[in-house]
């Protein structure tokens, strides 16, 4: 057994070494391997096993062992990319002539999204500004605009007055990477848009810069403040829990909901990947699932 474990701690500083000297992985990220595959080695030695000489069986008992103990699925796959690092270099520098790790399966994951609001939340939400004032009107088409263009918040607050394309019922809008996209606007949304640019945004702006949405001292609106704003009209309107996102990652549900295509959504929200984009049929299909097990007789 002694002798095993020194075998494989000689394999698995040659393994760790190759990835700080040939494949320029920081200090941490070799420090996170070392952790994984000694953690991994004292498992099997607990049992008599070499852990160089691991079979398929064994690789995917300690996966089993490590999930049960309550391991996240990220935490997990860290762990399996760790064992299929280690294996493949002791295949390709002729320690062993098989691999044990290339048939193992990762655990699915998914991003965690902030709730997506319903439909009638929304509404609830988009009413609750009062465009009484120049302030409130300013709320209202902010809000509107969010939910009808999913822009990141970021890219609200650098909207600017050259950049909005009314006749033609849509925002030119500069994203990540500096990448300029065109997004609908959508009729009620572009209705109260309009009504600010004429009736508030004059009397908070006073022509002193040109972005879209401003504060009540006249700058630019940031972030915070957006934030700021539709934490408090959540309030208003009963909807807890918002995330500054909400209405962008609402439009994007609502939108395949209602049977948009993922190519179209993609385009929108600006997504380089459209696997960014495939999230929200995640989450639609979790909604249906719901909704099914909430009403069939049958669930």
């Amino acid at each position: 057994l002694v002798s095993e474990v020194s075998a494989f701690r000689r394999d698995l500083d040659a393994f760790l070494s190759a990835l700080a000297l040939e494949r320029g992985l920081s200090a941490r990220t070799v420090a996170a391997y070392r952790g994984d595959l000694e953690r991994f080695g004292a498992a099997l030695a607990r049992h008599g096993g070499d852990p160089s000489a691991a079979s398929p069986a064994e690789l995917a008992a300690y996966l089993r062992q490590l999930r049960t103990r309550g391991l996240s699925p990220r935490s997990a796959n860290r762990a399996l990319a760790a064992l299929r690092g280690f294996f493949a270099f002791l295949v390709a520098t002729g320690r062993r002539a098989d691999d044990p790790a290339v048939s193992l399966v990762a655990q699915r994951t998914l991003r965690h999204l902030p709730r997506v609001l319903s439909e009638a939340e929304v509404e609830a939400l988009l009413a609750a500004p009062d465009p009484a004032s120049p302030a409130g009107l300013r709320d209202r088409a902010m809000l509107e605009v969010l939910y009808a263009t999913g822009l990141r918040v970021s890219e609200l607050v650098g909207l600017r007055l050259s950049e909005l394309q009314l006749d033609r019922g849509f925002l030119l809008v500069i994203g990540k990477g500096d990448k300029e996209r065109p997004v609908p606007l959508g009729d009620e949304a572009e209705r109260w848009l309009r009504r600010y640019l004429a009736e508030g945004r004059p009397h908070l702006a006073r022509g002193r810069h040109d972005r879209v949405f401003v504060n009540r001292r006249g700058g630019p609106l940031s972030r915070q403040g957006v934030w700021k704003i539709l934490r408090n009209h959540g309030v208003t309107a009963g909807v807890a829990a918002l995330h500054p996102h909400a209405l962008r990652h609402s439009f994007a549900t609502h939108l395949l909901e209602h049977g948009a295509d993922l190519r179209a959504v993609q385009a929108m929200l600006g997504h380089a990947d459209i696997a960014t984009t495939e999230i929200y049929t995640h989450v639609h299909r979790e909604r249906l699932q719901r909704l099914y097990d909430r009403f069939h007789p049958r669930a």
